[in-house]
């Protein structure tokens, strides 16, 4: 039986390193934390900019099979969970790597973007942005494992932060600043005092000037940071850490029942949502909202990324976190709806005499305070989730804009005085390419949708929501009611382990 002295001890320990961890002392660590946000930062770099080309094909006239091909670029992050293992303790390298890929194929975007007479050459640019996006995305494994040697044990907590901020920050440099400033009516209005034919920094140029800024980084952290002595033996002293046990243990993990159910969720339940988020802001350029503008629409969201998660935490830590995962699903499928329609009634907003094209003010504060409310449902969905939600989001995007071209209907329509100097019937164009197109619009006459696909996949994803909620409530109550040991990889279940569910032990342990 313990005595009171005992007890009183272990309490006087107990409040002294709870205290100790509320103070969070940084002392020797603000060089770390400012060296983790550089990282981060440039880590979200070229992943911004990858965001930002699709914006730009669009204005050049691509299809949307060809946008569904330039999404393969950004599939590295999306499975960067499968190749992590091999990539620890390599930040000095990926660093160099990005550098060099950055400067190797900043000078072919000119050719590969194309121009008027020639189309974008989207194998190209998806190869050489999936190269970046996987360094980047290596790069962030690895800085991750390099976080928790850097920092002291009692400050790791602040990695999570300084990643959070860090790419944040990056991403907001490498797509809302690069396409602001690579705008040409921007720079012409605000820059520059003569009218110019491009912005102020072009695509090749902001990749090379960051390309340097990756270089002189990773000679300055090889010259002067060095790795502790106790973070190269860890691996030595405890070799049950090695990549050959970690890949079979992971293959036990997603052959679990559990793990299988959740995994489908996670792969379906994007579907719901899969034409807003792939194909609105798409469709705002091609109505005719500039580019700058689309970029600029997104500030206001940048504070929302960041602090959504620590407030909607609160409702997630709890014995039901996907509780309130279902609860969020049918308050997004609604503001989906809401912003589709607002997409079909921009045109009718936007003001355009052939010469300039004028969008009226509430137009933008009308956008931005449907994407806010939008984002409250999405983060509260997102806190939930793990890696698979990414895939899951990810192959439904290139699916999504690979299918409107097929189900979309066009017709080239004319007036009366275009119809009796036409050479061919009405029938006979569908506008189906740009060479019909290009016939159209030469024998005067214009090109009419007739039924957008991308309405289409919308009123179909509406549909399978509704439907998914009902499977995907019954699949959640599964989960949160499997006993603990269900969820275990170990080869015998432990002597003792009952059947208790998880949520159930959850919510003791938080009493």
């Amino acid at each position: 039986m313990r005595n009171r002295k005992a007890d009183s001890a272990e309490n006087q320990t107990d409040d002294k390193i709870e205290g100790n961890h509320g103070k969070m002392d940084l002392k020797g660590d603000h060089g770390n934390i400012a060296i983790l946000l550089l990282l981060y930062l440039l880590q979200g770099v070229p992943l911004g900019i990858s965001g930002s080309v699709p914006i730009l094909l669009q204005n050049r006239g691509i299809s949307y099979v060809q946008q569904a091909g330039f999404t393969f670029a950004f599939y590295p992050e999306n499975i960067m969970g499968a190749y992590g293992g091999f990539s620890l303790h390599q930040t000095i390298w990926t660093k160099k790597k990005l550098a060099d890929s950055s400067a190797n194929f900043s000078g072919a975007l000119h050719e590969w973007m194309g121009d008027a007479t020639k189309g974008p050459q989207i194998i190209w640019l998806a190869s050489g942005f999936f190269v970046s996006n996987f360094l980047a995305a290596t790069q962030d494994v690895a800085v991750d494992g390099w976080a928790l040697t850097m920092l002291k044990r009692d400050n790791v907590g602040y990695a999570a932060t300084c990643n959070a901020v860090g790419q944040t920050a990056g991403g907001f440099l490498g797509y809302v600043v690069f396409l602001v400033l690579e705008s040409k009516e921007f720079s012409n209005k605000y820059v520059f005092s003569e009218p110019r034919e491009e912005g102020l920094v072009t695509l090749g140029g902001y990749l090379r000037f960051w390309g340097m800024i990756f270089l002189g980084v990773t000679i300055l952290i090889a010259i002067f940071k060095r790795e502790k002595s106790d973070a190269e033996s860890g691996l030595e002293e405890n070799p049950d850490y090695g990549i050959t046990k970690a890949y079979p243990v992971l293959w036990k993990i997603l052959k679990l029942k559990p793990i299988i159910r959740l995994s489908l969720i996670f792969l379906t339940a994007k579907v719901s949502f899969a034409a807003c988020d792939a194909i609105t802001t798409l469709k705002l350029i091609e109505y005719g909202v500039p580019k700058d503008k689309v970029a600029l629409l997104s500030i206001p969201l940048v504070p929302l990324e960041v602090l959504l998660p620590f407030f909607i935490s609160r409702f997630t830590s709890g014995p039901r976190p996907m509780a309130f995962y279902i609860k969020m699903y049918p308050y997004r499928l609604i503001v989906s709806v809401v912003i589709v329609m607002f997409a079909y009634w921009t045109p009718a907003m936007i003001i355009n005499d052939g010469k300039t094209i004028t969008i009226p003010i509430y137009f933008y504060v009308a956008i931005v305070s449907i994407y806010i409310v939008y984002q409250i449902p999405l983060r509260g969905m997102f806190v939930t989730h793990m890696a698979f939600i990414n895939l899951g989001g990810m192959w439904l995007k290139t699916f999504c804009l690979w299918l409107v071209d097929f189900i979309t209907w066009k017709s080239c329509v004319f007036d009366g005085a275009a119809l009796g100097n036409s050479t061919f019937s009405l029938t006979d164009n569908t506008c189906a390419n740009k060479e019909e197109q290009s016939e159209c619009l030469s024998n005067g006459g214009t090109c009419r949708t007739d039924i957008d696909g991308y309405y289409v996949q919308v009123a179909l994803n509406v549909i399978y929501g509704v439907i998914w909620i009902q499977w995907a409530k019954r699949v959640i109550k599964y989960l949160e009611d499997v006993p603990r040991h269900e969820w275990h990889v170990l080869s015998k279940r432990p002597p003792n382990e009952d059947e208790t569910p998880l949520n159930e032990i959850v919510s003791v342990e938080k009493k």
